[in-house]
């Protein structure tokens, strides 16, 4: 009998989607370069490591030197590393095929590389390439120097309106790309958003993302905190979830906990889906108002993501680095 780490898994054995196969959003199209291999992909401002799917020449691990773990994770690692040819840092996650195929978690990543290859955004962390052999695939993605919004939040406690306003106006930018070409993230929370070299939010993991034309789903995802009502009541949902998670996601930077959290998880499903928000007293009247018009029961209610983005307090206090994809409109 073949021993199970020798082979290769059937969810592996199949190529990844390319643009001309999925139904999701397409790459952007760019002129080709001259001395250039079609299949490369770009790095930081410069060309990166060729594609897996290259006739030349197919990546491996030996392209690379590792550096010093970033992060663990229940299927694998990330390390920080550096693309020899070109001297590029990049991030590596090193993902065990035996691990994702036990839990039958395949498809999550499937999806995450169909989604995120095809996704260009200064506030969404960059996909260049995958690979794999006969134990692990690995995902060469942008490296985010300052890590997880999570442990920026358990070092500091909690955020400001400046900064909370800016993070707010770079997470709505981003999703209203992703919107725009039909991809629901589905699961936002400080553990999935990442920090780039000048502070600036990076949305990750797009593991539960899904590239929906009708913007309509009905399977249960996400983080419990983050949850909104309509998908712990069993509904349809729409890209309107997005919307309810940055609500929660603004409240637990300013206060340092979400909204709905309690000891046992059917208080959180029943204060999740009342709607029973309570705000401290270091929660301005201006991030009060901007939180309650995006945790509104109803989908159709929510405020719209330009709106939060022309939010007087958005306005007010966001200090965003980058320029935006989409303008704020001058009033």
């Amino acid at each position: 009998m073949q021993n199970k780490e020798n082979y290769e898994p059937r969810g592996f054995l199949r190529p990844f989607a390319t643009p001309s196969m999925m139904a999701g959003p397409q790459r952007v199209q760019v002129k080709p370069r001259a001395e250039t291999d079609k299949n490369a992909i770009t790095g930081p401002g410069r060309e990166c490591v060729a594609s897996s799917t290259s006739a030349s020449k197919k990546i491996t691990i030996d392209d690379f030197d590792i550096g010093r773990p970033l992060g663990k994770g229940k299927f694998g690692n990330v390390y920080l590393a550096r693309v020899k040819k070109l001297q590029a840092i990049v991030a590596l996650k090193v993902l065990f095929k035996s691990q994702m195929e036990k839990e039958g978690v395949e498809h999550q990543l499937r999806r995450e590389i169909e989604i995120q290859a095809h996704l260009k955004h200064p506030n969404i962390l960059r996909f260049y390439n995958y690979f794999h052999d006969r134990k692990r695939v690995f995902l060469v993605l942008e490296y985010a120097p300052r890590g997880e919004m999570y442990k920026e939040l358990q070092r500091c406690g909690r955020f400001d309106d400046q900064r909370t306003a800016t993070y707010m106006e770079e997470i709505s930018d981003a999703l209203l790309y992703c919107h725009e070409k039909k991809v629901i993230h589905r699961d936002i929370k400080p553990e999935n958003l990442l920090l780039g070299y000048r502070g600036e939010l990076k949305i990750a993991d797009f593991g539960w993302s899904v590239h929906a034309p009708s913007l309509r789903r009905r399977t249960m995802c996400g983080t419990l905190d983050y949850l909104p009502p309509e998908m712990i009541e069993g509904h349809t949902h729409s890209e309107k979830v997005d919307l309810w998670c940055i609500g929660v996601l603004c409240y637990e930077c300013l206060v340092g906990n979400p909204p709905f959290e309690t000891a046992s998880h059917s208080e959180t499903y029943k204060r999740i889906t009342k709607v029973d928000l309570q705000f401290p007293r270091c929660v301005s009247d201006g991030a009060r108002d901007l939180i309650s018009k995006l945790l509104r029961h109803s989908p159709i209610d929510r405020l719209s993501l330009q709106s939060v983005i022309d939010h007087p307090w958005v306005r007010a206090n966001s200090h965003r680095l980058l320029p935006p994809t989409y303008p704020v409109k001058k009033s």
